[in-house]
Parts: C-alpha cells; sequence; structure tokens
C-alpha cells in the first residue's frame, strides 16, 4: 500500500458580502445597456483591455498558444491593445476578486463552470443578455460551425447568459497498450466498457506489473468536475435540482464511492495525487488512467519518448447505467463596465471562440472544439481527427455531456474540498465510506445555506 502524504488543497479565499464587491462594481444589469446595445468601436478608438487566463500561467503549449492568438487578434485589430496575464491563484476566480477589491477587474477573465454563480451573483461578471443582447448571442453561438447545443447554455445563469464557453474537455480513460500485452490481454479487445472490467483488467495488470495499474484523478483533489459525472452515471448527483440540498450523502454517491474503495483494497487502484497520477501515465509507469482529455498532447509525447503506445476510450459505466460525464474548463466573462473596453473586450471574446480560435487551440492543446461540427467531414478539424482518432472519445461524450454544477453562495470552493477530502478518505486511508460521505454532506449542507 503505497500511503502517500496528501498535499494541501488549494486555499480558499476569504468570502466577502456582495455588497462590498457591489460597490468596486457597476451591476451586470445596468441601465445603460439594458437595450442590448455596445459602443462601436471607430478607427481612432485606442483601447487598451486586460485578458486573464490560467491557461497563460502553464508553460508551454497552453500559454504559447493562447500568446500566439492574442498577437493575431491584435495585429487584426490595431485599435485594441490586449495585456494578457496569468491568473494569480489556484482559484481564477479568486484572482479576479482581488484585483476587484484593489480597485478594477480584468475585462476577461476565463473562469471555470464551478465559479459560475460566484461570478454571476457576487463577483460582478456581466450579464451578456443584456450587454450585448440576444441577436449578438445568436450571431456568436452561430455561424457556419455553431456551439453543439450542450455546450452553448454552459454558462447561463437564472435565465441569462453570464460567460462564453471557451475551452473545455471531458474525462477520458487512456491505456497503455504495451502494459496490456505485457499482462497477457490484447488492448483491441480487453473489455474496459465498466468499471467492474476495469477492475478486472487491472488485477492482472497489476499482478503482472506488482504494482498498482490503474489510477483515477477524479478521486482526489482537484478532479471534482469528473467526480460529479461519476456519480450521475451511478444515479447520484451532488446537489438537488432546486440547489437547495447538498445530495452527495446519498446511497447512489455511497455507492460510487465504494466502487473506488474496493479497487483500491484490491491493490489495483494507486495512491497518488492528481500531479504524481498524471506524471506516471506519462511516463509509461500506469496502464490505465482517467483525466482530462485535455492532455491528450503530453500523453502522446509521453508515449513518443517512452516507445509505448496510447489509446482512448470513454468512460466506463457502472453497470448497466448510461455514462454521464461532466466537462472540466472555462468560459469567458466580461467584467468591463465602460462601453469602449466593453466593445473591445466582447471583440475579443468572439476571436478567442471563434472557429479559427478552435483550430488552433483543438489542434495544439488538445481542448473540445466547442463548434463540433468542425470535426465533420468538409469542416477544419475533419482530417485532423481523421489522423487523430484518440479525439473521438472526447467527441462521443459530447453528446451525453452534463454540465459541472456550481455550489451556491461564497464557499463554493469549501464544499469542493469538504467533498474531496471525504472521498478520499474513504476510498484510500479506511474511512467507512457511509458515515464519511453523509457527514461530508452534513457539512457542506451548513456551508450553502
Amino acid at each position: 500500500m503505497n500511503i502517500r502524504i496528501r498535499r494541501a488543497a488549494f486555499a480558499g479565499f476569504a468570502a466577502l458580502t456582495v455588497a462590498a464587491l457591489a460597490g468596486c462594481a457597476t451591476s451586470a444589469a445596468s441601465t445603460e445597456n439594458a437595450a442590448g446595445s455596445m459602443a462601436t468601436l471607430s478607427a481612432d478608438d485606442e483601447v487598451t483591455i486586460t485578458f486573464e487566463s490560467y491557461n497563460l500561467s502553464n508553460a508551454g503549449i497552453w500559454s504559447d498558444t493562447i500568446t500566439n492568438l492574442i498577437d493575431e487578434f491584435m495585429a487584426e485589430h490595431p485599435n485594441i491593445t490586449v495585456k494578457a496575464q496569468p491568473s494569480s491563484s489556484a482559484s481564477t476566480a479568486g484572482s479576479v476578486q482581488q484585483q476587484v477589491l484593489a480597485g478594477g477587474a480584468p475585462d476577461v477573465a476565463q473562469l471555470t463552470f464551478n465559479e459560475l454563480d460566484f461570478a454571476a451573483t457576487t463577483l460582478g461578471a456581466q450579464n451578456l443578455s443584456t450587454v450585448v443582447g440576444e441577436e449578438g448571442l445568436d450571431e456568436e453561438f452561430g455561424g457556419d460551425y455553431p456551439y453543439h447545443e450542450r455546450a452553448r447554455a454552459l454558462a447561463d445563469w437564472d435565465g441569462a447568459t453570464y460567460g462564453i464557453p471557451y475551452v473545455f474537455s471531458t474525462p477520458v480513460l487512456w491505456i497503455n497498450e504495451d502494459l496490456f500485452a505485457q499482462a497477457g490481454l490484447d488492448p483491441e479487445t480487453a473489455d474496459l466498457s465498466t468499471w467492474d472490467a476495469v477492475q478486472a483488467a487491472g488485477e492482472k495488470i497489476t499482478a503482472a506489473t506488482g504494482q498498482p495499474s490503474v489510477s483515477v484523478t477524479c478521486t482526489v483533489t482537484g478532479g471534482s468536475w469528473c467526480m460529479q459525472g461519476l456519480f450521475l452515471s451511478d444515479g447520484a448527483q451532488v446537489l438537488s435540482d432546486d440547489r437547495s440540498t447538498i445530495e452527495f450523502g446519498s446511497d447512489a454517491a455511497v455507492d460510487t464511492v465504494q466502487t473506488f474503495r474496493d479497487m483500491f483494497d484490491a491493490g489495483v487502484l494507486a495512491n497518488q495525487d492528481s500531479v504524481s497520477m498524471y506524471e506516471a501515465f506519462a511516463q509509461g509507469k500506469t496502464a490505465i488512467h482517467v483525466n482530462t482529455s485535455a492532455l491528450q498532447a503530453a500523453f502522446m509525447g509521453g508515449a513518443a519518448s517512452g516507445g509505448w503506445t496510447l489509446d482512448a476510450r470513454t468512460l466506463p459505466a457502472f453497470g448497466d447505467s448510461a455514462v454521464v460525464p461532466t466537462n472540466s474548463g472555462s468560459f469567458l466573462a466580461m467584467f468591463s463596465t465602460d462601453p469602449k473596453k466593453q466593445a473591445a473586450a466582447w471583440e475579443l471574446i468572439q476571436w478567442m471562440t471563434s472557429e479559427h480560435a478552435y483550430e488552433i487551440i483543438s489542434t495544439e492543446i488538445g481542448y473540445l472544439p466547442l463548434r463540433n461540427t468542425m470535426t465533420e467531414e468538409g469542416g477544419p478539424l475533419y482530417e485532423w481527427v481523421e489522423a487523430n482518432p484518440l479525439v473521438k472519445p472526447n467527441l462521443e461524450q459530447l453528446d451525453a455531456l452534463e454540465p459541472w454544477v456550481s455550489y451556491p453562495g461564497d464557499s463554493y470552493a469549501q464544499v469542493d474540498t469538504v467533498l474531496a477530502t471525504a472521498i478520499e478518505e474513504s476510498i484510500f486511508y479506511g474511512a467507512d465510506v457511509d458515515t464519511s460521505m453523509q457527514d461530508a454532506a452534513k457539512r457542506a449542507q451548513g456551508l450553502i445555506e
């Protein structure tokens, strides 16, 4: 049993009152933009805006790709200067909040979907249904390659659009075909359609290699986005439909966690933090790994340098229940209140979610193209997908996608921490699953009331 030292979860930032932030930012429903009209920038208008992105915090293909797109934007829009900056804390909303309290937020910020409630109700994200108008939003989401219907509404809140879905992925089951073969399993025909089948294959591989063969990042801190999909796939929810009740203490949720406790007790599931899981798989040490499809390029590089063969599958099912993946990723929110800056910010948002941008982002980073028809025959990504079949499980799961739930209130991050701790304690450290999950649900309930 490889007992690890749990890395500390990111520090939660202090929750502040709505009134305090409201004093720093104009209401999203400001009367000057009630008609949905925006200022028109002329060639003489010189505007500087700030774009904050957590992708810029990651060196290599992530920051390089986004930086290049911003440079292209400024070349196409010579009167708009974009100051690009990485998020300054592990919580993207926390980074924006710090700037709001210091006197001003970035004009455009990349926020994760679990921050949507907080962004819309407390942080000051602009209501794009009001600022841009429904006609402008229809044009943005439409075009020759429109947004997938399940992606379009991911940043809608209380009947209005508070952000444009930007980059995200679904959790994919990655496999190392060589380790399967070493254990006498044919990776092409091996059954990985259910979690029971994954455990059975993992037991054979573990017996051959002498070490845990499966890692699932959903089960540790930082994996709440995909853990929500595992709950849904087993008939559980983390939050009631009316958003008033925490539900990850239910029998179905307990059963979900117990599945991975059983896998760990069998010696199959690796006890590592998410970074160690990712690194071990990229180094060819793990046979089966669940993680974001956005790591495709990194895993392809690891396979090429390590001399092993990479493959990808859709998520396994719990018995005969339908698989319901949730998305990771982000949306672009506007925080500008100045009319000219809003117009410039909207131009940037449209550019970063354009067909051209998705062609670059998908091929360079591996994020799912939200304009999914780009991958169909005749589309600009068709040949790339055909040449890179690892993308197909990700695209397939888009049709069954359910959104990453954001918890109500300012303590949404603490709720995720409570849940992640309960899951880790239940799976890896011997806590009674039923008791741990129910206790966590009760503590989380107090945080949203």
